[in-house]
């Protein structure tokens, strides 16, 4: 079982100092890796559909991946999730492989495709054919990171005759891990990724979307032990859940933030560190 830890770019991580501090703690505390989420605009004033308040503090993904990739040196960091249909795939294609680069390839890309509206109108994408976008954006992407003169042609998206450096460190590309809970996404996952990513799954919610997964790899003939399932995890964590997930074929658990202050996540951090990581 592999250990991550969510937080990389919210509160209390919104400081180089905090961001620094944490990266550092986790790497000695023995996490695999760091992991963080995303929304590029909420609704102000909060509307209903808009998941929280709009003074929430994300900070960029890539840009807090680079910062704390220089404060580290074995600690891997994952997005979970970065909305994929919300950015230009030529733009995000240099972001990633410039990420991976200055990170020595500790990059691990998990994407999803979004729901609040508003947000897609915020950045002037369209909100329509979703999962078909963002499926043409990873292909994309993928010709930008490996061939010299890219061409790729499809029905959102269509470019030839150019050239992306750099190239990622990881090759042919970072692992690329998707989030959803529907079959739709499940189906991604089977022709397009490394991993598969769900936030606040208890036991049984784990073991259904497992199942889904599993029948999605076998109507596209991909062998399901080469897809990696990363959970966090509903509620609080020991060493005895963290085996039962494990025997449910979960392969990480990304712990999420347990303190609202540096000194708090810190403190997390150390006992995570006595009462989990240790026993396994």
């Amino acid at each position: 079982m592999k250990f991550g830890l969510f937080g990389l770019n919210m509160r209390p991580c919104i400081t180089p100092e905090a961001i620094a501090a944490v990266a550092r703690a986790a790497e000695q505390a023995g996490f695999e890796s760091f992991w963080g989420g995303e929304h590029l605009a909420l609704a102000d004033p909060q509307t209903p559909a808009s998941p929280m308040p709009p003074n929430i503090v994300f900070v960029d993904l890539n840009a807090t991946v680079a910062f704390a990739a220089a404060h580290t040196r074995t600690l891997r960091f994952g997005t979970g999730i970065l909305l994929l249909t919300l950015r230009n795939p030529v733009v995000l294609a240099k972001q990633i492989a410039s990420v991976d680069v200055v990170s020595n390839g500790r990059f691990i890309l998990g994407v999803g495709i979004g729901n609040l509206e508003f947000e897609f109108k915020a950045v002037g994408m369209p909100f329509d054919h979703k999962g078909p976008r963002a499926e043409e954006a990873v292909r994309a992407m993928r010709a930008l990171w490996t061939m010299d003169r890219a061409e790729y042609q499809g029905r959102y998206f269509a470019f030839s005759g150019v050239r992306a450096e750099p190239r990622p460190v990881q090759k042919p590309w970072p692992p690329l891990v998707w989030g959803g809970k529907s079959a739709y996404a499940f189906a991604r996952t089977a022709r397009l990724g490394n991993g598969w990513y769900g936030y606040a799954l208890d036991l049984e919610a784990t073991a259904q979307c497992i199942a889904g997964l599993r029948a999605a790899c076998a109507r596209h003939d991909r062998p399901f032990d080469q897809v990696e399932i990363s959970i966090t995890p509903r509620g609080a964590l020991d060493r005895d859940l963290a085996r039962r997930y494990a025997d449910l074929g979960v392969h990480r658990l990304i712990l999420p933030p347990r303190g609202r202050t540096l000194d708090e996540t810190l403190a997390a951090i150390a006992r995570a560190e006595t009462e989990l990581l240790s026993g396994f």
